[in-house]
């Protein structure tokens, strides 16, 4: 008799059979046994698609295999209680969300868990990290997809006109109101209203949003007719909400109404790993836009435009890239094209002394002196300088410090135990 495995661990590319087809086929015969989707494709579809079709996790490569063993774990566990029938199978729109970085790759898998759901959704981060984009997203890979996501910027509204935006008003109701307007809830109907920098929301229009959110009704502005909507409220701010609560500048209960979900969008600086894929896309974007070739960044000019802070994050990469378009002369972008400011940038994060100047100089001089076997000299000392740096600012915590590194906690081990480490003594889980 053939045994039934108590999970299945499935890559998503694969000769004949794909992985999604299988988990597809798993889930039509045995949906009672979680399978784990792994894939070197780390974007959003993958994850959404691995999710809609019943995946208990996606995991994306290169993993840590503590982190694969942990997941296995949770989905052996996860069998042992499972009772429900397989996930419907959806088809799922596709999204330019640009994201290969690990903490993208936690809001894909956001993303993907809630694409059968129509739960509130908090998303916060910085501006100009793209939180339009993921509630766009949230809608299109969930099951409002085919009803309207209508967008309002709280923050863009004067506070005299946000009732009136929210909930429309009747003619007369106020000077200037010569008919009746539907507000953004009765637009959004049966579909998604996502409301930006909720932050920026008056104290009145809280509490008249608490009362929708929990009755599912209002009056319009000057009404005196009870309008029921079903509505799905995604919220976004680059506000602490929190601060603004202790500050009695936010309802608590609204708050806890808002932040059932929350996710949080990392800066540009915190994925680097993107910055040249977003940067290809936003370029040929660009260059489509103005009808002319889109320019190609030099490796050298890739790897400057890696290492600034970019405060303005992916919306400052975007407006870049529209710039360079029109500004640099030739089809490849040199570092000679980059706006000058750029340059202000580097020289305030970087910091005294070129230690690729030192390197090279030390290197000139071992090889001078008749030495050999030069790297394998410097490679233990550069590994030892930067595992103690990590574990520095990590307080000595192995597992925090290898994902600084971008190792996996196993392998700094590892390399702990070959090098030593001024912190060796110290190092903790």
């Amino acid at each position: 008799s053939q045994e039934t495995p108590g999970a299945i661990i499935s890559d998503i590319r694969m000769p004949g059979i794909d992985g999604l087809e299988l988990l597809t086929s798993i889930q039509q015969t045995h949906p009672e046994i979680p399978v784990i989707i792994m894939t070197a494709h780390s974007d959003l579809e993958s994850a959404v698609a691995s999710y809609s079709r019943g995946a208990f996790e996606y995991l994306p490569k290169p993993f840590d295999i503590d982190e694969a063993v942990a997941m296995t774990r949770r989905a052996l566990a996860h069998a042992e209680d499972r009772t429900d029938e397989a996930t419907e199978i959806m088809e799922t729109p596709s999204t330019e969300i640009i994201g290969e970085a690990p903490a993208m790759q936690e809001v894909f898998r956001a993303i993907g868990r809630l694409s059968n759901s129509n739960i509130s959704v908090l998303i916060n981060g910085e501006s100009g990290t793209g939180k339009e984009l993921i509630a766009h997203a949230l809608h299109q890979h969930g099951p409002r997809r085919k009803q309207l996501f209508v967008p309002l910027n709280v923050a863009a509204i004067p506070k005299a006109l946000i009732e009136s935006e929210l909930f429309g008003h009747e003619k007369g109701a106020f000077t200037g109101a010569t008919q009746q307007r539907t507000g953004r809830f009765e637009q959004a109907d049966g579909g998604t209203l996502f409301l930006d920098e909720i932050g920026d929301m008056p104290a009145e229009t809280q509490t008249r949003l608490l009362r929708v959110l929990s009755d599912g009704e209002f009056y319009r502005v000057g009404g005196h007719t009870s309008i029921k909507v079903n509505v799905r409220i995604i919220a976004a701010t680059h506000q602490n909400l929190e601060e603004l609560v202790e500050q009695h500048l936010f309802r608590e209960d609204l708050f806890h109404r808002l932040n059932v979900i929350r996710i949080h969008i990392p800066k540009l600086a915190d994925r680097k790993e993107d910055i040249a894929k977003l940067s290809s896309h936003f370029l040929a974007k660009a260059a489509e836009e103005l009808d002319v070739e889109p320019k190609i960044l030099r490796p050298e000019t890739l790897q400057f435009l890696e290492n600034l802070p970019w405060p303005g994050n992916v919306r400052q990469l975007e407006n870049f890239c529209r710039w360079i378009t029109v500004m640099a002369s030739g089809r490849e972008v040199h570092r000679s094209d980059l706006p000058p400011e750029f340059s202000e940038q580097e020289s305030q994060n970087t910091p005294t002394g070129n230690w690729t100047q030192n390197l090279q100089t030390w290197a000139d001089q071992q090889l001078s002196m008749g030495n050999s076997d030069i790297l394998n000299e410097a490679k233990p000392l550069f590994e030892r300088t930067l595992i103690d740096i990590a574990l520095k600012h990590t307080g000595g915590r192995r597992r925090d410090a290898a994902n600084l590194l971008g190792w996996g906690r196993n392998t700094l081990t590892r390399k702990i135990n070959e090098h030593g480490s001024y912190y060796s003594n110290s190092v903790r889980d």
